[in-house]
């Protein structure tokens, strides 16, 4: 459940036989600092915003949904373009365009709730243009590390950059909740605009950044390229079937986006800081499952382990309904720390193994193409969860929503992978 990776789609000068870019280390380091201090911001906002609308705004189910679905739909509307676009414009400044435009976004929140004109559309029009925004950025990102990273090194780069997100998906809920409990909702979101501000300025920073090995050749027209990208994916007997596993996962989460806070605050009758705390579980999850990522790998082949972590995300989600009030809410805490930490070692070892195994001249669009369907399915579950929620109330949904979990484990068992040991 995350929208920023630390990633980029250029391919660096080589300085060294090691794989470090123009501007060595520093260069990467610097990036990685803007990625995780914008992520910190974004999730105080993901607190923040549906709080507002739960609890200022008084939303329904659905209406929290519109929120969610807005976010993401961006992946359904220019995902493939995506694609190609990030390989025609300058990074540097495409990056930091998209940092000030979600900047702006964000800060109009607090603004309208100081002038007393703030309403739900609002919310769902700020969301729609951090999505957008949020896709050419992401796009960009997530051919970063096999630029500047030799292969052998991925898996534990790739689980470096997931444990750095998990730090600040721990961290920004918790905070998140707090703040929104001191200063309300629609001030807290100062913090994510100040972290985009700070993101543009450490981006502005890096020295500037060439791609001759990832133009495309041939001069073949934005149609052709996106169709390159999707024919790769469709045809690849192992990055199908995982792009297919993370479209259940994604539907799940997006479920998930949209019913966790109904469910704490109308259900548990939970308060907003702990609300925050009980969201901020998800972050202590990632990080262990992070960590535990290369030790799984090695040991057991990544193959085994995605099948493995797939089935542990399963059996947590099936906890998250059962949870109650009181101490009894621990009961979420515990489902929704082990659901992400089956998901982010999913995540990890099948976009290592999508890097590795991707041409550098199609990895862009091969990227675009995973999420375009992947991510598409964020905004289909957060509209499904909210309109089940609406009609059978928050429990029943959030149960459904984890019975669909399953369907992740036997999509892998159901296809080529049931037989490996690695995925390569």
């Amino acid at each position: 459940m995350t929208t920023k990776t630390a990633d980029t789609a250029r391919t660096l000068d080589p300085e060294t036989s090691g794989g470090q870019g123009r501007g060595g280390a520093g260069a990467f380091w610097r990036y990685w600092s803007a990625s995780t201090v914008s992520r910190l911001g974004d999730q105080v906002t993901a607190v923040a915003l549906p709080l507002i609308a739960v609890v200022t705004l008084h939303a329904s189910a659905f209406e929290v949904g519109l929120i969610t679905g807005a976010a993401y739909v961006a992946w359904l509307l220019i995902g493939l373009p995506a694609g190609v676009l990030v390989q025609r414009l300058p990074l540097r400044g495409t990056q930091v365009t998209m940092d000030l435009i979600r900047a702006a976004a964000v800060a109009s929140v607090p603004l309208a709730a100081a002038l007393g004109v703030l309403g739900l559309p609002q919310l769902v029009v700020v969301a729609l243009l951090v999505g957008f925004a949020g896709v050419m950025f992401d796009v960009g990102n997530s051919t970063f590390l096999p630029a500047v990273v030799p292969k052998e090194q991925l898996t534990a780069r790739n689980s470096l950059v997931s444990g750095s997100i998990a730090a600040t998906d721990l961290a920004g809920p918790s905070l998140g909740g707090v703040l929104v409990q001191l200063v309300g909702g629609a001030a807290s979101m100062l913090l994510d605009a100040v972290s985009y501000l700070a993101s543009a300025a450490l981006l502005g920073s890096l020295p500037p950044i060439d791609r001759p090995a990832t133009r495309p050749a041939g001069g073949a027209g934005m149609r052709e390229q996106i169709r390159e990208g999707w024919r790769f994916v469709a045809r690849h007997p192992v990055i199908r079937p995982c792009v297919a596993d993370a479209t259940a996962v994604n539907f799940v989460c997006g479920g998930l986006m949209t019913l966790t806070p109904v469910f704490l605050v109308r259900t548990l009758d939970a308060p907003a800081a702990a609300v925050g705390a009980l969201m901020a579980t998800g972050g202590l999850g990632s990080l262990l499952g992070a960590a535990a990522t290369p030790r799984l790998v090695a040991r057991f082949g990544g193959a085994r382990a995605l099948r493995w972590a797939a089935a542990v995300a399963t059996a947590f989600a099936l906890l998250l309904p059962l949870a109650g009030s009181g101490w009894a809410a621990l009961v979420f805490a515990l489902g929704n720390a082990g659901f992400s930490a089956g998901v982010v070692v999913t995540s990890i070892v099948t976009r290592t193994h999508r890097q590795t195994e991707t041409p550098p001249e199609l990895l862009s669009r091969v990227m675009a193409t995973v999420r375009f369907v992947s991510w598409g399915a964020i905004p289909v579950g957060a509209l499904a969860a909210g309109a089940a929620a609406t009609a059978w109330g928050p429990r029943t949904a959030l149960l459904l929503v984890a019975v669909v979990s399953v369907a992740s484990p036997l999509i892998l068992l159901a296809s080529p992978i049931r037989r490996m040991r690695e995925l390569a």
